[in-house]
């Protein structure tokens, strides 16, 4: 499901016949630069205005680290199937969990888009065709719109990454709102992303948590599924736990949701987890008795991988299991087959896309062809570039106009968003800023 489809000979809309597998060049190891030399004047501060040396990026753009929700695109088709509208909300549901596996190992920044840069992606394979743009500098928004390619959904939103370095750790809070459209079944469900932490960013290896609560609302039915990614906690036992119920618009639980963000997520009935989750909690409040600690000691070490596992429950219904990584992943930036092929170029490409989009972007190209002197100046060259440009416009009272993308209000909730205003895949692209 993650983009291995057999192509054949027939050629994509954008050109692409068979994805790569790999990139041009393997990472460079981060071992010999020291982060906290740069980080340590910045506790505290927002880390979208603290200029980070290139080698600690991943060669791609935030714009196209978001496409990354559409891996499991699969888990949207599956829940057009279904006549049930609780079956709908499971995969609903998984899908947002699955939004965020891609992170999982991830520990390379991804580029800060420019304002009016913009990537699309078209995959026949996995049905769909997507567009981002990048509306606002300060504070950075990304908006972002996918489309079915049978006009079977609409999958829709903006970011605002509210980015805080904590001394040992970074954090990531994603916010702005996310929305799918199911037109055949006249509904629509939004929601928003949980919390990234990266921690030990000083010392030590560096890893990942997600946590915060995450609800899932189907405007239409009035059903939601309520979902807590747990944080690690002292002995690292919640660590990746995601958990939570589907509820009818009464607030009755209809059933329960348990499993990881990195591995797979099962549903069950609901009293058999609550009775699950008596008996698993007293053996660890035996355990908790025995060990003294304070509760907000941050883990100084990843926890162990047989912490990895999840204890099915019997009775269970798997509804999402995350694609292997290929075996190069760790060469390459812990990417996912998906990811390695975002910023793919083909020649035949470069006549339609506008010369707004990512792939065109210098010192993205050059990290990933392993040039990290190019990579460096080019990134110096464009955030430069964009100061001037920012400064010019404050001179002469001219405001910024986002391309494809308008401000407005979200349709189902009332939330400030961005909305796509139409006219990308007219492929009619003049009068562009020139950002590269």
């Amino acid at each position: 499901m993650s983009g291995d489809g057999n192509h054949g000979d027939k050629a994509h809309h954008n050109g692409v016949k068979k994805h790569r597998a790999c990139l041009p060049a393997p990472m460079f190891s981060r071992n010999d630069v020291s982060i906290w030399s740069i980080l340590k004047k910045c506790i505290g501060m927002e880390l979208s205005k603290i200029a980070m040396p290139v080698i600690f990026n991943e060669p791609l753009s935030f714009l196209q680290r978001l496409t990354e929700y559409m891996e499991h695109t699969y888990l949207i088709h599956q829940a057009n199937t279904s006549t049930d509208s609780i079956q709908r909300m499971k995969c609903v549901a998984a899908f947002a969990v699955s939004a965020v596996a891609s992170q999982w190992e991830r520990t390379g920044k991804p580029f800060n888009p420019l304002l009016g840069e913009t990537y699309e992606l078209i995959r026949e394979d996995l049905g769909f065709r997507w567009v981002s743009e990048q509306v606002s500098h300060h504070p950075p928004v990304s908006a972002f719109h996918a489309e079915g390619l049978k006009d079977d959904f609409l999958f829709h939103g903006s970011i605002y990454p509210k980015l805080k370095f904590w001394g040992k750790s970074v954090e990531a809070e994603p916010r702005g709102i996310i929305t799918l459209e199911l037109p055949k079944h006249n509904e629509a469900y939004t929601w928003t992303n949980p919390t990234c932490c990266v921690h030990n960013i000083i010392v030590g290896q560096l890893w990942i948590e997600q946590y915060g609560n995450v609800e899932v609302i189907n405007h239409k039915t009035g059903e939601r599924c309520t979902l807590t990614f747990k944080s690690c906690g002292i002995f690292g036992k919640e660590l990746h736990k995601v958990e939570g119920y589907i509820l009818d618009k009464s607030k009755k639980k209809i059933c329960a949701i348990y499993g990881k963000w990195t591995e797979c997520l099962y549903t069950v009935d609901p009293a058999t987890f609550d009775l699950h989750k008596k008996a698993d909690k007293k053996p660890a409040e035996e355990k908790k008795g025995s060990k003294q600690s304070s509760v907000d000691e941050e883990p100084e070490e990843m926890p162990p991988p047989e912490a990895e596992t999840v204890q099915v429950i019997p009775g269970s219904e798997l509804i999402w299991r995350i694609s292997p990584r290929p075996d190069n992943s760790a060469q390459y930036y812990a990417f996912s087959t998906f990811a390695m092929q975002l910023n793919e170029l083909e020649e035949d490409m470069k006549e339609s896309l506008p010369t707004t989009d990512c792939r065109l972007r210098p010192d993205i190209r050059a990290l990933e062809n392993g040039d990290i002197d190019s990579a460096s100046a080019e990134k110096k060259r464009l955030e430069e570039k964009q100061r001037l440009a920012r400064k010019n416009r404050s001179k002469s009272s001219e405001d910024w106009k986002t391309r494809w993308f308008n401000q407005g209000s979200n349709p189902h909730n009332g939330g400030q968003d961005w909305l796509y205003s139409g006219g990308y895949w007219n492929r009619n692209y003049s009068q562009l800023p020139d950002i590269y």
